[in-house]
């Protein structure tokens, strides 16, 4: 990439030859070396799970989270770059609260996802500004049902019913797969996620990471919530122990 790019990587509003931006590419990379995130849509709801790298033993446990809330019916989960993403969570909070200011209503999937995705489009089209080094997943429980959505930096988005992001992307795409996610359920969808975050996670390359697991489902509420600490380490363990029992 370096000796096609010399010239052409030094603004979002040039194109190579070939027709790329490599602004752009450059900040899909950074997504690429951040821990992996997990979303899949289920039966009756949305589970979000991250592999939140521990960067020194010194941190606080539950710190600088990759997962947060939106408003009580949207959840946010991201790969990346964490200042750029909380910059977008700032700004889908903002996007939420303005709707729900003019309308008096829960700001829709659709309506959320298309102003995120312009916005951060709209960081790949000027010289003064970089696209943002993230990649996210939105999740919305509104009138029609859940809703999953995954945002690229170049303002691209997509529907999933399960979708992964960061640099094990593929293989729990593919462990994703190969689950039925229609007859699922949201405490089921945990187990499963912990165990696709567990199996993807390479411990000699990777230094140690943290689980964070969320859900928007009718267990909640319909509101979303970090997984209680209890039902968190139960899925924890029982990730573990299929993982040990496929190995044997």
């Amino acid at each position: 990439m370096t000796s096609m790019s010399t010239g052409y990587d030094l603004s979002t509003t040039t194109y190579s030859p070939d027709g790329r931006v490599f602004q752009v590419e450059y900040a899909s990379k950074a997504v690429e070396n951040s821990g992996t995130a997990i979303g899949i849509k289920v039966k009756d709801g949305i589970v979000f799970g991250v592999e939140k790298i521990i960067l020194s033993k010194m941190l606080v446990e539950g710190s600088n989270k990759r997962i947060a809330s939106i408003d009580r019916h949207v959840g946010f989960a991201f790969a990346g770059l964490m200042a750029d993403a909380r910059q977008l969570v700032n700004k889908a909070r903002e996007e939420a609260r303005s709707y729900k200011n003019m309308y008096d209503e829960p700001v829709p999937a659709r309506t959320l996802n298309e102003r995120m995705s312009q916005y951060i489009q709209q960081h790949t089209l000027y010289g003064s500004v970089r696209p943002f080094g993230c990649s996210i997943l939105l999740g919305v429980y509104d009138k029609k049902g859940p809703h999953l959505y995954m945002i690229e930096p170049s303002g691209v988005s997509y529907g999933y019913f399960g979708v992964a992001i960061g640099k094990a992307r593929q293989a729990a795409k593919t462990e994703i797969e190969k689950l039925n996610l229609s007859n699922l359920t949201a405490r089921e969808a945990l187990v499963e996620v912990a165990r696709i975050i567990h199996s993807v996670h390479d411990p000699i390359k990777d230094k140690d990471f943290e689980l964070e697991l969320s859900w928007l489902c009718e267990e909640s509420g319909r509101k979303h919530q970090l997984v209680p600490k209890d039902l968190l380490v139960d899925a924890e363990e029982r990730a573990k122990a299929i993982i040990e029992a496929q190995e044997q």
